[in-house]
């Protein structure tokens, strides 16, 4: 076996599942060992490189992720909530590293990925970028100093293809704004709004989810008090940022113990 780790790639003909793919094969710090897909797609069964219009590389797509994680040292996933969870045994299984980027998460299914943690590391995160996981804690501070009199309001802008809002970010935004008020978000949680809604009550987070044309991401974490806002700003304008984030906590995750991290572990930016 090659002293590179080997990765697997869940959702391959996917946008974000081709940019991990050629983010493989462009490292020199890691091998591509095989990608995934769901039963019945036309990609199964063929070379990856053939699949994506190019090359052969010598790596198949499998709708079966026990071959190619026998012999992987981690799995890269931006799929589906149910996909990610049946995965998440599979790694475990080989003890390899579970990297998810999958979005749209309920709190349930959430904690039916910690049997796994229990014999893999499991890195999880709403966006992996530096920039977004510093706004993360830069929310949190600023919510630490401000009290109620400012409004918070959590505001993403997506391309029209995505599936799920709020975002898998904005929702990371605001746990960070809840946690540095010490407060539950599941409580002051304010989100969907239409019609007569009546005022907003006080010491509620906000979100609002913007979707259209080909938009990589944009997240505000907007202050609003009297006779003033605060506005924090991240915007992602080339998605293999994402990808780059992901291949560091693959590479990060492999000397570590069985457990749930995420990017803030990843990047050293806890505590």
């Amino acid at each position: 076996m090659s002293e590179l780790p080997g990765i697997v790639i869940a959702g391959a003909s996917g946008r974000m599942g081709q940019m991990l793919i050629r983010s493989v094969l462009e490292s020199d710090k890691m091998r591509l060992v095989g990608a995934l897909e769901r039963p019945g797609h036309d990609w199964v069964g063929r070379d990856v490189g053939e699949a994506m219009g190019g090359a052969p590389l010598g790596a198949a797509v499998f709708d079966d992720a026990l071959e190619p994680m026998a012999q992987a040292q981690a799995v890269i996933d931006f799929t589906a909530p149910e996909a990610t969870i049946a995965l998440s045994h599979v790694a475990a299984q080989a003890r390899a590293v579970h990297v998810i980027g999958t979005t749209g998460m309920t709190e349930a299914q959430i904690a039916q990925l910690e049997p796994a943690s229990r014999h893999c590391a499991i890195v999880r995160a709403g966006n992996m970028s530096l920039g977004v996981n510093l706004l993360v804690q830069l929310t949190k501070q600023v919510a630490a100093a401000l009290d109620e009199d400012f409004d918070i309001e959590v505001i993403e802008a997506h391309h029209h293809h995505k599936v799920d809002a709020p975002s898998g970010t904005a929702l990371m935004l605001g746990e960070a704004a809840a946690e540095g008020r010490g407060v539950n978000l599941a409580k002051v949680r304010d989100a969907a709004r239409d019609g007569i809604t009546g005022a907003r009550k006080r010491g509620d987070i906000g979100f609002s989810a913007i979707r259209g044309g080909d938009i990589v991401g944009e997240h505000d974490v907007l202050f609003s008090g009297p006779g003033e806002r605060i506005v924090l700003r991240h915007m992602a304008t080339d998605r293999a940022l994402f990808a780059k984030g992901a291949l560091k906590a693959a590479l990060w995750a492999q000397d570590k113990a069985p457990g749930e991290y995420d990017m803030l572990d990843v990047l050293g930016l806890k505590g």
